[in-house]
């Protein structure tokens, strides 16, 4: 007689968006299992920029430190540079990442955190490790074949690939977490919009020391035009560095309708001696494999009782950097909601907001990842390199912007603009940050649509409108110096306020709902020396914010209230899906 394994949440997948949901899960109490069909966690770099938020989010997690320890960090990774090969010439550069120094000063700003670069073979076993330890069970080499739904919960299938036998694992729900092809997302059901496999990659993992060609101009991404290479579609290929300055990935391109050539050692040797640009250089190639490029992305998150998350979702390529992070935040986001349902805080419409709030940030980034591969193309046309022509006359071309006269001064001007043009790729810190929820978790204030004042992929700004992540601002307690950031999350809500919010505050007391409740002002616990928290809460010291275990605002009332404790019940319940 077979025996069904019962767990509240079964997790298929163990990349960032599968072992994020287990962190987050394990961290807030609710028992889990993950399961990978794999025999270990990620073993290539794979995903690797890590943004501003995501860091918060490991931050409230965690495990912010533990990444800081093995991350690339942010001024090592911004000297984007575009070049005929390693050892040849150089073209230009773009300063990505926040390590220009205005975008630089944006960041410091925006976020008690810094962006890194963390490969994800290196980010995985920091998930899983944490969530383990916290009550997560793992169990490789676990392949899932299948699930059914009733209305108390969802039945899997599974297959233990070392002993070839299936069992069934009972949970009240299921997170596909599975990847670009995911059969979880499969079986649901779930629509998808756009296309798979709209131009073919390669990735080569290998070692080299390159120092004497990438110290001096420190960088994430090496851009190298490179007759036949096609990444994307574009005439290039990438350089990536893993480790600096010793360990790296090539991306080359191949034609999609050709099929991926035969990924030999010799073959991908090759392909790295023509980027590097220097035969000499002992390179040692550890693995190679073939990719393609995707836009897709799914108009639903769930089925019934299972979501999915990451990859399962949203299929792009890797422009902007934007994979890992949007799977993390995904998971996040979902966290909070399955634990409130689970322990019966919240209605199980609560989780209809997931698909509300995640689906438009997964068609943004699947666009914006994808928009920036053909935001390429004028830095080669700038050099008349798109046009057929034999290799010969493309480094003729090249060999031109360095000649005297009118065509030639043109030419510099064009190849510098539209590689000044690649801040949409390299520093979209609006993208990064800007998120806006509006679902039944959220709830409006009347104050009207939102207005930018300026570009909102380019530049972040910061508001404790509904809807919004609660905006960062350095606070003292005591000695310590910590974020407003720090003071929500932990998986319960916040509600903040100042002197003259004591009605906010009893309010807060009176629910069935566990809020944290953090005063600002003079006097009290938290301190605001710098006035930027006066600057940026847009409400009076009386008014306050309730934050949501994710950190983003869900109600918000500008003043003192007779009535604070009304409003603030109404509000929770409709944020928590029980409003009549």
């Amino acid at each position: 007689m077979s025996t069904v394994v019962e767990t509240d949440v079964l997790i298929v997948g163990s990349g960032p968006a599968g072992a994020s949901a287990a962190l987050a899960l394990s961290s807030y109490g609710v028992p889990n299992i993950v399961v990978t069909r794999y025999a270990s966690l990620a073993d290539t770099p794979r995903a690797h920029i890590t943004n501003q938020r995501t860091m918060e989010v490991l931050r409230d997690l965690g495990v912010e430190q533990d990444v800081i320890a093995q991350a690339t960090p942010q001024h090592l990774m911004g000297n984007t540079t575009f070049c005929t090969s390693l050892a040849g010439e150089e073209l230009g550069r773009v300063r990505s990442w926040g390590n220009d120094p205005l975008v630089q000063a944006a960041h410091e700003l925006a976020s008690p955190t810094r962006m890194c670069d963390m490969p994800q073979h290196l980010m995985e076993p920091v998930l899983v490790d944490a969530a383990v330890a916290r009550g997560t069970s793992l169990r490789f080499q676990t392949e899932y074949l299948s699930h059914t739904q009733d209305a108390d919960g969802v039945t899997a299938t599974v297959r233990d690939r070392l002993r070839g036998d299936t069992y069934e694992i009972r949970a009240k729900y299921l997170i596909g977490a599975d990847g670009g092809r995911s059969k979880v997302a499969e079986d649901a059901g779930l629509p998808m919009s756009g296309q798979m496999g709209v131009a073919g990659s390669i990735n080569i993992v290998f070692e080299a020391d390159l120092g004497k060609y990438t110290a001096h101009r420190p960088s994430t991404l090496y851009w190298v035009l490179a007759p036949g290479a096609t990444v994307g579609g574009i005439g290039a290929g990438l350089v990536r560095c893993v480790r600096p300055w010793n360990e790296w990935m090539i991306v080359w391109g191949y034609d999609v309708t050709a099929g991926a050539p035969d990924l030999t050692t010799e073959y991908a040797e090759s392909v790295v001696r023509q980027l590097i640009g220097d035969d000499e250089i002992p390179v040692t190639v550890k693995s190679s494999s073939a990719w393609t490029v995707n836009e897709m992305y799914a108009e639903t998150y769930s089925q019934g009782r299972v979501f999915c998350a990451g990859d399962a979702t949203h299929r792009h390529p890797p422009s902007n950097g934007l994979g890992s992070n949007t799977s993390i935040q995904d998971s996040y986001n979902l966290a909070w909601k399955l634990k409130l349902v689970l322990d019966g805080t919240a209605s199980p419409k609560l989780l209809d907001t997931y698909t509300t709030e995640r689906a438009p940030v997964g068609k943004q980034v699947v666009t914006r990842a994808n928009r920036s591969i053909g935001e390429t193309a004028p830095i080669f046309e700038a050099l008349d390199g798109l046009s057929p022509q034999t290799p010969e006359q493309l480094w003729a071309n090249i060999a031109a912007r360095k000649d005297a006269g009118e065509a030639a001064e043109k030419q510099r001007a064009r190849l510098r603009e539209a590689i000044a043009f690649k801040v949409y790729e390299f520093n979209a810190h609006g993208v990064d940050l800007n998120q806006r929820y509006v679902s039944d978790a959220v709830v409006p204030d009347g104050s009207g649509e939102e207005t930018f004042a300026r570009d909102p992929e380019l530049h972040h700004q910061p508001t404790s409108r509904p809807g919004a992540r609660v905006p960062h601002a350095w606070l003292t307690s005591g000695t310590r110096t910590l974020s407003t950031l720090d003071t929500v999350g932990k998986g319960r809500f916040t509600l903040l306020t100042g002197i003259g919010g004591e009605g906010w505050i009893r309010a807060a007391k009176a629910q069935d709902v566990e809020i944290a409740t953090v005063v600002i002002g003079p006097g009290q616990r938290y301190q605001d020396p710098y006035g930027d928290w006066a600057r940026l809460s847009e409400i009076s010291d009386a008014g306050a914010l309730l934050v949501r275990p994710d950190g983003f605002v869900a109600f918000r009332h500008p003043t003192a209230a007779p009535d604070a404790e009304a409003l603030l019940s109404d509000a929770l319940r409709r944020i928590l899906g029980h409003a009549r």
